[in-house]
């Protein structure tokens, strides 16, 4: 299709706090649609890598970030209409509750005139549902296009949920299920550490109840064409990236890696954690966040990976290090036991993990030494830095502006807890994989 404009079923999950189950439910009507023939296409909302991970495995592509504020309303757009043309639903899993945060998932709503399905925990509630979804609904108001009752315990009790809900349908219900999908942050698993994965995603899918009069009644949401955004700019033309990728280093936006194509690079990977070197090919080495922690011992014996890094950096070569990425380039590593692994000893600093949250929230990066713009992204991590440099600069909070993560610099390696968001500013991000300019690296924050 080519239309300016597209017609298209899109749901946007939401729930009324975290842990109502948005992404279980999410997974399995993505993956009972799929098994049903129907093309889907999947978004999170908000900053988040895991479960996108887990959101692609249920229908077998990527699933990109929608944020108003990291990636923009146009950016946004933009993708909600791309998709739009190529599949048959698109289902938009919310972040924390419906009206939490700034953007919250409501804003998105509003934004784009996009049909809320909130899930509703009903383990330990009926009737009490329809006065939740009333609230939800009417709050914003957002255009609320039904509710999904998860954890129920049989069609008497979705009856009840059903009947409560007054003029909103119940437009789906998920049992309560003998396995479930493991819970997230510190210890979380990945994807690809859950055994049969595939099969709890079948089985979740079976589980999962569509009532089909109101299904087939949902409303049909008009995309808009966003503007043809202009060329980019080949300002990595020819550059060879290598970037690690394994269980160590997977927090990485889908977008950052078309964002570096797009400008011309070349992008090739390689994993650390299987003692990999740095390809000799390289011209600039990216290091995404991910769980080092979790795999400290492989790193700490990954003596051809150490060794390669290190000689890449003694070189002058380009290396960004974010969140995960960074902790594996630091002098040594403290895990959640208190035990000390060596990591590669390119920035003079000790990172230790602790059992609160040490960094999360909107940021955003300005170097004018590299190049200038804005970087939007996050941070979310649950370790301290003790470095024996001072940073170059530091992020900006959304949206108080306050000083947020430090950003380190040693020899040609730039270091942060952030993760940037490439295309929110392409230059910018270009300028993280080209030598820094020789007075900056003795640049002190103000």
């Amino acid at each position: 299709m080519t239309d300016a404009a597209t017609s298209i079923r899109i749901l946007l999950v939401s729930a009324a706090a975290s842990g109502a189950g948005k992404t279980t439910f999410t997974a399995a009507l993505a993956r009972k649609l799929c098994l049903a023939g129907e093309k889907v296409a999947v978004f999170k909302v908000g900053a988040d890598f895991i479960d996108p991970m887990l959101l692609a495995r249920a229908i077998g592509a990527p699933v990109q970030s929608l944020d108003l504020w990291i990636v923009g309303e146009e950016g946004c757009r933009r993708l909600l209409h791309a998709a739009a043309q190529v599949v048959d639903v698109i289902l938009i899993e919310g972040v924390m509750g419906l009206y939490d945060g700034t953007p919250s998932t409501a804003d998105l709503a509003r934004a784009f005139d996009l049909p809320v399905l909130a899930v509703l925990d009903a383990s330990a509630m009926a009737q009490t549902a329809g006065a939740l979804a009333a609230g939800l609904r009417d709050y914003g108001p957002v255009r609320m296009a039904g509710v999904a009752a998860n954890r129920v315990a049989g069609e008497g009790h979705a009856a009840m949920v059903a009947a409560s809900l007054r003029d909103i349908p119940l437009l789906a219900s998920l049992s309560t299920q003998p396995n479930s999908l493991p819970e997230r942050q510190l210890g979380l698993v990945l994807p690809d550490e859950v055994a049969s994965l595939d099969s709890l995603l079948d089985e979740l899918a079976e589980g999962l109840t569509l009532y089909g009069d109101a299904w087939s009644a949902l409303p049909r949401t008009r995309m808009a064409a966003p503007p043809v955004p202009p060329m980019p700019e080949q300002r990595l033309k020819g550059l060879r990236i290598a970037i690690a990728r394994d269980a160590a280093f997977a927090f990485l936006y889908p977008a950052n890696l078309e964002c570096l194509a797009s400008m011309g690079a070349r992008l090739t990977f390689f994993s650390p954690l299987n003692n990999e070197p740095v390809p000799e090919s390289a011209d600039a080495v990216y290091l995404p966040g991910g769980y080092p922690e979790l795999h400290a011992e492989a790193l700490a014996a990954a003596s051809a990976w150490q060794a390669s890094i290190r000689a890449v950096h003694g070189g002058g070569m380009p290396v960004w290090a974010e969140c995960g990425g960074m902790m594996s380039v630091a002098r040594t590593l403290v895990d959640i036991e208190g035990k000390a692994w060596r990591m590669a000893g390119l920035l003079p600093a000790d990172v230790s993990m602790q059992r609160r949250l040490a960094g999360i929230g909107p940021q955003s990066l300005q170097l004018p030494a590299f190049g200038g713009g804005v970087l939007r992204g996050h941070s979310f991590h649950y370790a301290r830095t003790d470095a024996a440099s001072d940073p170059i600069s530091f992020t900006r909070r959304h949206a108080s502006g306050e000083p947020g993560e430090a950003v380190y610099q040693h020899g040609s390696l730039r270091a942060s807890w952030f993760h940037p968001y490439f295309p929110s500013c392409p230059e910018a991000a270009a300028s993280l994989f080209k030598p820094a300019p020789p007075d900056s690296q003795d640049h002190k924050a103000s």
